[in-house]
């Protein structure tokens, strides 16, 4: 019987909402960890059969095939598929799984797993942060700041 395992872990610095990674377009960011994961691992990038990556939010610079466009931006071969995938917040996991069914069912025998996960431009985060005054929604369902509807009642 297969078995998978993974050979290696790279992520990018944890930011904050427009910080200083702020300017790094998604694409980028993910070509640079992609790039240090086959350099960590020495795995011949020729023989990766699928990057399957998770992206919560595809929109605006996450939403054109992150998963291909940053394997390609990486400079790594054009003759690699790639698979963007967004189970919400489960979705980096979600892609780490699909490796490893990929390659226990004997399909695939090496697969990147990754994910993407950027707010700075996200405009569904940034319409929210403004209508609450910086307020989380939940602070705000109640009418009231700080009460929960639960704790409102």
């Amino acid at each position: 019987m297969a078995e998978a395992f993974i050979v290696g872990a790279v992520r990018t610095p944890v930011g904050r909402r427009n910080g200083g990674l702020a300017g790094v377009h998604p694409v980028d960011l993910a070509a640079h960890v992609l790039t240090e994961i086959v350099a960590r691992t020495g795995a011949d990038p020729g023989a990766v059969d699928d990057v399957i990556m998770g992206c919560v939010s595809q929109i605006g610079p996450q939403s054109i095939y992150i998963a291909r466009n940053a394997w390609l931006s990486a400079g790594l071969p054009e003759n690699v598929p790639g698979v963007t995938i967004d189970r919400q917040c489960g979705s980096s996991q979600q892609a780490v799984h699909f490796a490893a069914q990929a390659v226990l069912s004997g399909t695939q025998d090496l697969v990147v797993a990754a994910g993407s996960g950027e707010s700075s431009d996200c405009s569904w985060r940034s319409t929210r942060w403004r209508a609450t005054g910086g307020r989380s929604a939940r602070s705000t369902r109640a009418g009231s700041p700080g009460k929960s509807p639960r704790s409102a009642a």
